[in-house]
């Protein structure tokens, strides 16, 4: 999950963190974190698989904002 410079969260699924986080800070990654630049990796859960990866994604996707927050508190 990405914090974005307006205060948004992002949240996607890749299988090289570094690589897509590079990505998203040099603006190549999504439409939607190109116009919020910078940004910053608050977290992120590893899955066993990519059908796993997606389910969560769009588990957490689902969750309002606050929700989202709380995750972050929660996990430092």
């Amino acid at each position: 999950m990405l914090r974005c410079r307006d205060g948004s969260l992002y949240t996607g699924i890749t299988t090289d963190v570094s690589r897509r986080l590079r990505r998203h800070k040099a603006g190549t990654a999504s439409a939607y974190t190109r116009t919020r630049l910078p940004v910053r990796l608050v977290y992120q859960e590893h899955q066993p698989d990519r059908p796993a990866a997606l389910r969560r994604e769009a588990a957490l996707r689902r969750l309002s904002r606050a929700a989202k927050l709380a995750l972050l508190r929660r996990t430092g």
